[in-house]
């Protein structure tokens, strides 16, 4: 029998459990470092100094330090879209005029973080639903973009004050360049089964299409054990997938933190580099990671002297302009469209790059 047919029936049963599963995350996530101090350290006797056992006490800290922190986060967000549906978001969407949907739309986009595998559905979805295209841009945007596993790495690793950038500048991203690709008229590069889906409005949710959840049907008003055997599914389906990424990138982070040395990078994106903030989008574009796999890498990076803005920028690139996402909409969008949206957002990613330097040089 799986974890899940083991749960309690009653609210009172289920809320006993999910102290002591809060309170067993807790105390593994503070005693994460101790441990690997005690066991690398203390009792097998490494040098602390060298470069190798630093490369390895980095490796297993982060590795199970992000383990950690992504199966508490995606929990809960698996919990909280039993409370936001698709349907719930179009209902909200549809019929908003520019500007004030593009708002409203990437602000529904961090709050309802759909995996990029939902593009299509929510992009049709939309569409159904009469909601404008720039306005479904910017929550396709947003989306990805401010990602909550990245917000919470990057406030654990780095503090309030750079998350809460990363979520501005994410937010001002995803409503501007949606608003700017409304404005350019870009419906005639829609596919036309897309624009015909106006009058169909299927409920994704309820079939499984908006949610890594393995299938569950989410209800109308799903019972608590139904919405945490739906975290739980989630944390399972979506760690399934990330691990390999995970570990190479903490892997990468491992080998620039103990091998690498600093002026490497501070040739390619230090500061002295005025274009270093283009060079780690163009090299962000292509790659295929998500913030859990390149936040290791971000981090070792950071200790190396590269700017937070140029940092910023690689990550947002690796997960708003992913190549997946990018392959999954160019069935439902043209390419003078697909390369418009790519155009415009790592424009915007640029943009906010250099001006996180600015304001924290």
């Amino acid at each position: 029998m799986t974890i899940v047919e083991h749960l309690p029936q009653t609210k009172r049963g289920i809320g006993f459990v999910s102290v002591v599963a809060l309170a067993a995350w807790f105390g593994a996530y503070a005693l994460n470092e101790r441990l690997w101090d005690w066991l690398l350290y203390d009792r097998i006797g490494l040098d602390s100094e060298t470069r190798p056992a630093s490369a390895l006490h980095f490796f297993l800290y982060d590795t199970a330090k992000i383990a950690l922190l992504l199966t508490g986060i995606i929990f809960v967000v698996g919990v909280l879209r039993t409370f936001i549906t698709i349907e719930r978001t179009r209902a909200l969407l549809g019929g908003r005029r520019e500007g004030v949907g593009n708002v409203m739309a990437a602000g529904l986009g961090v709050a309802t973080p759909f995996c990029s595998c939902s593009a299509v559905p929510a992009f049709i979805g939309f569409v159904g639903a009469g909601v404008p295209i720039g306005v479904t841009l910017s929550f396709l945007i947003a989306s990805p973009l401010v990602n909550e596993i990245a917000i919470g790495l990057l406030w654990t690793t780095f503090g309030w004050d750079i998350a809460l950038l990363y979520v501005a500048a994410g937010l001002t991203i995803a409503i501007v360049a949606g608003w700017v690709l409304g404005r350019m008229g870009v419906e005639r590069w829609i596919e036309p089964f897309v624009l015909r889906s106006q009058t169909a409005r299927p409920n994704l949710l309820a079939s499984g299409g908006g949610s890594d959840t393995g299938g569950v049907a989410v209800e109308t008003k799903p019972s608590a054990q139904l919405r945490v055997r739906i975290g739980l599914d989630e944390v399972r389906a979506i760690l399934g997938k990330v691990w390999p990424y995970l570990l190479i990138g903490v892997g990468l982070g491992a080998v620039i933190h103990g091998w690498v040395p600093s002026d490497f990078f501070a040739a390619h994106a230090g500061p002295d580099n005025p274009f270093g903030v283009l060079v780690a989008v163009v090299l962000g574009v292509p790659l295929y990671s998500n913030a859990a796999g390149a936040l290791p890498l971000v981090e070792a990076l950071a200790d190396k002297g590269v700017p937070m803005g140029t940092l910023l920028a690689f990550m947002m690139s690796v997960v708003a302009l992913s190549l997946p996402e990018m392959v999954l909409l160019k069935r439902v969008l043209k390419l003078p469209l697909l390369g418009s949206f790519v155009g415009v957002v790592a424009l915007g990613i640029v943009a906010v790059g250099y001006l996180f330097n600015f304001i924290l040089t």
